[in-house]
């Protein structure tokens, strides 16, 4: 714990920042029911009842750890027996017995979730712009996101306006349209003219008339001006055509279709985890204001570009004339918030014992309390219709600490007067002893569970970190055609279907993190939902939309009923394989390039999450491709050094020399950012320092966490 001078107040026998203090009495709790001393008796005595719950999860998970670093020392001179590791990993309690079959009963859970499937943003809630940029990503226009990126095989060149690559961008797009919603009697690229007929579609093809092979895709429209807006829906997903003959593409265009719109972004993560730095009450002011903006649906930006500026708000709802009356189209992606997860402390608040507060349960009662400004709507733009708020929990080691999430909040509910459930639960399945027991941790919260998903790098650096003693790992590019990445993948989406999530909770898959390739996005992220999950993350309201036509080339709903039918993929035992190189040499290029990689990816990283408290942003790899890279991305590169160090496949001077080369590549990287300190200088500042600290320090963090490292570096260069 670092000590800093907040000012603070006592509430209830929590010495709480008196800032958080003032946030939350005069903006968080007015417009919810809940008054202030309820709220402070009640979380104080939250506080203290599972703070030491907390601390004795957090210890299990350290002499497991110490378990399975002496099993692995005492087997190191002896062939690796798969059947003898998992039947002590069963005697240690890191795998627990499997119970009858059973489903998820959650209730209450809106259609973004349960029903439609699409892509998800995870944006930095500490970001007001991208916050709303990505509550806003529901809808995208096609032609923008093929114009604008080389999703056509190039991208556009010079400023003015390429009509031969425009009518590209409406050949694909009519192409598409084609596919999701085909015509009887023609092509889309065939129609002149688009009408409505009372409250019918109409649609002509020279002389004669076409109509939707699927009449039941035509749900209604709305005509502003000259301009016509015609709704389609297809796998669950809106289709929005506007025709504007004397629009800017439309005049040119034989059936004056100006622009296609897709539902894009259905659902958006507000991250307080992995994707900003938030290490004080400072910080956790700014996340927790702009979830209360989009919570009351207040929360603007001022934006400028060039010489232009103008406000930045949520999007309204749409309205469409239905054949059978007003049709309402939400206008805005559903948002969940990513809580932390049970590791961290927060200065922010002090408990009785002057130690700080475990930050998930501050976060669990600020957030919900927050979103209670959404839950008291009875009209109007909403984010739940259905009165649930929508809470990812992070980074929790098998079904116990499942169960003490689901504890909880349950407590939260009971303190802020809520139904029963009402707090529904994400599970990220990105470590190990979660993966290996998810039908168990699914079990644990079956009532209020309605997310699951996988996510590579987080998962890999636990996978690294788990086996650190079992041998030197296999380099980082590998692991993904390893067995256990592979069992890990279909068995998260083949558990939750047997577990019931179709139709009530999503099954996600993880981040696409190359937001200028949109090319290769289109070309291999169909593999998501082809894999039967219903959402997965892109990196942009851009590649959201992109993305969104792969849920229309594959009918998630009805490759899940396959998967099901088709039974298990893989098994517990692929699962566990270790990915050790097994006496494999690599040449001393082939070392000098892993270690360069990763210093590098470790250093871009660091050097904005240090001196800027930038959580993600987009950051050049060593080849100079921008990557979005959050926290997972410094866990497996240090993790993966911090194997090979320990095991003698690289040596700390092999390390340092890659760091102070690679400190100075990133340097030239950022050489135009505004205020940037140069950390090849002298190699001594702090964000050169937590660098070190990752991988030299690595084989000791907690589960291979980089947060203790980044969070004490950061605060000392806030605070000294």
């Amino acid at each position: 714990m670092m000590t800093t001078t907040t000012p603070r107040i006592d509430k209830s026998g929590l010495q709480v920042s008196a800032d958080l203090a003032r946030f939350i009495d005069e903006q968080a709790l007015p417009g919810t029911s809940v008054d202030a001393a309820r709220f402070w008796n009640g979380f104080s005595a939250l506080v203290h009842d599972l703070a030491p719950r907390n601390a004795d999860l957090l210890a299990r998970r350290e002499a497991i750890q110490t378990e399975i670093d002496d099993w692995h020392l005492r087997h190191r001179d002896r062939p690796f027996d798969a059947d003898a590791y998992r039947a002590f990993l069963s005697e240690i309690g890191y795998l627990v017995p499997e119970g009858e079959d059973f489903a998820i009963d959650t209730t209450n859970v809106d259609p973004e979730i349960a029903l439609v499937p699409g892509p998800q943003l995870v944006v930095p809630i500490t970001n007001a712009r991208y916050a709303l940029n990505a509550a806003n990503a529901r809808w995208g226009n096609l032609y923008n996101a093929l114009y604008g990126t080389d999703a056509l095989g190039d991208l556009p060149t010079g400023q003015e306006y390429d009509t031969s690559r425009g009518q590209r961008v409406i050949d694909w797009a009519k192409g598409f349209l084609d596919q999701a919603v085909p015509l009887s009697g023609g092509a889309w690229r065939d129609v002149t003219e688009v009408t409505i007929d009372g409250n019918d579609l109409v649609l002509k093809v020279d002389d004669d008339t076409a109509s939707l092979s699927d009449g039941a895709a035509y749900e209604g429209w709305v005509r502003d001006g000259g301009t016509l807006r015609v709704l389609l829906r297809h796998n669950g997903l809106g289709i929005v055509l506007v025709i504007a003959p004397d629009g800017t593409i439309g005049k040119d265009d034989a059936m004056g279709l100006d622009a296609v719109y897709l539902e894009s972004a259905v659902s958006a993560i507000m991250d307080c985890e992995d994707s900003v730095a938030c290490v004080d009450a400072e910080d956790k002011i700014v996340a927790y204001g702009n979830w209360l903006g989009l919570m009351r649906g207040d929360l603007s930006v001022e934006v400028s570009k060039g010489d232009h500026t103008f406000t930045r708000a949520l999007n309204p709802d749409m309205e469409f004339n239905g054949p059978d009356g007003l049709v309402t189209v939400k206008g805005r992606a559903l948002m969940l918030i990513r809580n932390v997860g049970h590791l961290m402390t927060n200065p922010a608040i002090l408990m009785r014992d002057g130690s700080e507060i475990p930050e998930g349960l501050m976060d669990a009662a600020i957030t919900t309390l927050i979103a209670m400004h959404d839950l008291s709507k009875t009209s109007g733009p909403r984010n739940s219709v259905r009165g649930s708020v929508y809470v990812v929990k992070p980074k929790m080691h098998g079904p116990e600490e499942v169960a003490f999430a689901d504890e909880i909040f349950t407590r939260v509910e009971t303190m802020l007067g809520l139904p029963a459930n009402t707090v529904k639960l994400g599970i990220m399945d990105e470590e190990r002893r979660t993966s290996a027991n998810l039908k168990e941790c699914i079990r644990a919260a079956k009532s209020r569970v309605a997310f699951i998903n996988t996510g590579f790098l987080d998962r890999t650096g636990d996978e690294i970190h788990t086996s650190m003693e079992a041998g030197p790992m296999l380099p980082k590019g590998e692991m993904k055609s390893t067995p256990w990445i592979n069992a890990y993948e279909d068995r998260n989406v083949d558990i939750g279907l047997a577990c019931g999530l179709q139709g009530r909770a999503q099954i996600g898959k993880g981040m696409w993190a190359m937001p200028d390739r949109m090319a290769d996005m289109l070309a291999q992220k169909i593999e998501h939902p082809r894999a039967g999950a219903n959402c997965a993350w892109v990196p942009s309201p851009t590649a959201a939309t992109l993305h969104a036509t792969h849920y229309h080339a594959i009918d998630v709903l009805a490759r899940q009923e396959e998967l099901k039918e088709g039974g298990s993929r893989a098994s517990l035992g692929d699962l566990l394989t270790i990915p050790v190189m097994d006496g494999r040499n690599l040449s001393e290029d082939q070392i000098a390039a892993e270690i360069e990689n990763n210093a590098q990816g470790i250093l871009g990283y660091v050097v904005r999450w240090i001196d800027a408290g930038v959580g993600c942003s987009k950051v050049p790899d060593i080849n100079d491709v921008g990557l979005m890279e959050d926290r997972a991305t410094c866990r497996i590169s240090s993790q993966a050094l911090a194997n090979w160090l320990h095991h003698g496949v690289i040596s700390r001077d092999q390390v340092e020399g890659a760091m102070r080369k690679m400190a100075a590549k990133v340097d030239a990287q950022n050489a135009g950012t505004p205020g940037y300190t140069p950390m090849a200088l002298g190699f001594d500042g702090p964000a050169y320092k937590a660098a070190q600290d990752l991988v030299f320090e690595g084989r000791v963090q907690s589960s291979g966490y980089t947060e203790p490292v980044l969070h004490r570096r950061r605060l000392e260069l806030k605070h000294g």
